[in-house]
């Protein structure tokens, strides 16, 4: 079969093929250590089911307005202005099917062939495929380990072209949990203003933040980044709501409206009470969800301490986010029975096979002397999984 040029190259989720490849050792009696899911392993708070239950029970079944319900744009609205300081109206914000969705169809409303997209790497796997998939190109540039896995204002500038039209900005990040302080924030700011090139701003893991600081979109810091700037964030990782499928944008508009017109001719609104417990969990209790971060914060203080204490292995301390990315480029060129592991896939293959651990290959984050290790599992998991690890590392030669 013949088929469109747009999905020739397209690639499939790095994650969910590690899950599959663990899934099937598990289902042959293998006993396998997963750290490759992008999920929170806590249920939803019972307050937001609730909610949704109820909304079942009310007859909330039917289709909704594609952008989404009132109740949830209203309460996204108050805790953009609450916890963002940031002022929309009911045009400028609209829900879709998870926060991926709403990139989707950002780009799909933005980008084309000829236009290049910035993108700091280490990078989430799906920003490039959601380029390419626009027509448009994405352009990469290193925010190496010395620079605290973040983009600097002299690489943003300097990777900007005459074809420039945005920058992703992801943050806390995946995969590396890093984040921006204001000062860099300020900086990236003033070039994208300079250059009227907008900002992606990818604010999903914005509630699981260990820092001292509160978390910074870069559209409060001025009404010139505003209009440039579009948020992108959803309810997934901060309330364990991951299979409710509820993510949301806020921008100008003229763009709004566009996504409403490709979501609606695509896959029309999210699901009714799935909403229903979207507004709930944002306008409710966040008591469970500092719960979740502060079991995140002992969970990433022991994984971080563990790798770098094993021979050969730097690990960068996350500000954010439930993953680590310790860098594992010290073994490659090393032997196992002979065979060499020269790169991030050699070794991801290795540990599952030997070390019986599923992890996620640095390349497809764009940084292939790393590896990406969720800690939204359980500390025995976790002990066990590193001590897996640590050993089958010994037997490289």
């Amino acid at each position: 079969m013949r088929l469109a040029k747009r999905v020739s190259t397209l690639k499939p989720s790095a994650t969910l093929e590690i899950n599959a490849k663990a899934g099937a050792m598990k289902a042959e009696g293998i006993d396998i250590i997963g750290f490759g899911a992008g999920e929170p392993d806590f249920d939803t708070p019972e307050h937001i089911k609730k909610a949704a239950i109820d909304a079942l029970k009310k007859g909330y079944t039917k289709y909704t307005p594609v952008s989404g319900i009132n109740p949830l744009k209203d309460a996204i609205i108050a805790k953009l202005q609450r916890e963002n300081r940031l002022t929309y109206n009911r045009e400028e914000v609209m829900v879709s099917c998870g926060a991926k969705h709403a990139l989707y169809n950002i780009a799909q409303a933005m980008f084309e062939e000829g236009m290049e997209v910035i993108i700091p790497a280490p990078y989430w796997v799906s920003y490039p495929e959601l380029i390419l998939l626009s027509g448009a190109t994405p352009v990469f540039t290193d925010a190496t380990e010395e620079e605290g896995f973040l983009l600097t204002v002299e690489k943003f500038e300097r990777a900007i072209t005459s074809r420039t039209r945005a920058l992703i900005l992801n943050y806390p990040s995946n995969p590396t949990g890093a984040t921006y302080d204001l000062d860099t924030l300020e900086g990236i700011a003033e070039v994208a203003i300079r250059h009227n090139i907008f900002i992606i701003s990818d604010e999903i893991y914005e509630k699981i933040l260990y820092t001292d600081f509160h978390h910074i979109s870069i559209a409060s810091l001025s009404n010139k980044i505003k209009e440039l700037t579009i948020l992108v964030n959803g309810l997934s990782k901060a309330y364990s709501m991951t299979g409710w499928r509820i993510g949301y944008v806020a921008g100008q508009k003229e763009l709004i409206t566009a996504m409403n017109n490709i979501q609606s001719q695509s896959t029309s609104n999210p699901t009714s009470f799935a909403q229903y417990g979207g507004v709930d969990a944002l306008n409710g209790s966040q008591d469970e969800v500092l719960k979740m971060r502060e079991e995140f914060r002992k969970r990433r203080d022991y994984i971080v301490r563990r790798l770098n204490m094993m021979k050969g292995m730097s690990c960068f301390n996350p500000a954010g986010a439930f993953y680590v990315f310790p860098k594992f480029s010290h073994y490659y060129g090393k032997l196992f029975k002979g065979h060499p592991i020269k790169n991030s896939i050699d070794m991801t293959e290795y540990l599952l096979k030997e070390g019986r651990v599923a992890v996620v290959p640095g390349i497809t984050f764009g940084a292939d002397d790393y590896l990406r290790l969720s800690y939204a599992t359980s500390m025995k998991n976790i002990e066990e999984g590193l001590n897996r690890i640590e050993e089958a590392l010994t037997k490289l030669e």
